[in-house]
């Protein structure tokens, strides 16, 4: 098949911007992302580590090269454990590669994302996380099969939903 084919014909087609979502542990801590001040998006709130996809990696690639960039730090091993489709109100939407990751050693480095910090499984909580954290980093902290979400907006703010539930 060549490249054009891919495209389809016809009109525009609904398209997604790729992008990933890490959340590294060591015994029972997580490995999470206090945003910069500066940040357009989640200023001050805590996320995984993270970004887009460049052209030419594959989702675990990128994975591995935004864990490097934003914490300096590498993984022992990373399991895909979610995919997310963000519907936004306007196109494109956004697909999101949720990975989990073991780090034996080391300590994480600061970046211009953010500061990275182990923060306990009983904590976490406590923090100002992003929106969707309180539903999602259960799900992929705990084991079983790779999930499956579905974010959009309403009028009243984010609504996920995962399969299986």
């Amino acid at each position: 098949m060549q490249a054009e084919e891919q495209r389809g014909g016809g009109a525009p087609r609904y398209s997604i911007i790729p992008r990933t979502l890490v959340f590294l542990t060591r015994d029972n801590d997580v490995l999470l992302l206090q945003g910069a001040p500066t940040k357009r998006l989640w200023a001050g709130k805590y996320n995984g580590l993270g970004g887009h996809i460049e052209p030419g990696e594959t989702p675990y690639q990128a994975a591995v090269r935004e864990t490097r960039e934003e914490a300096g730090l590498e993984a022992a091993q990373l399991e895909l454990r979610a995919l997310i489709h963000i519907t936004l109100p306007e196109p494109p939407g956004i697909m999101l590669f949720v990975f989990v990751g073991t780090v034996p050693t080391g300590e994480p480095l600061p970046s211009e994302e953010g500061t990275a910090v182990w923060v306990s499984r009983e904590a976490y909580t406590a923090l100002p996380l992003v929106e969707d954290l309180p539903d999602l980093l259960p799900r992929v902290l705990s084991p079983g099969p790779c999930i499956f979400g579905e974010y959009h907006f309403t009028e009243t703010g984010l609504v996920t939903t995962f399969d299986p539930e």
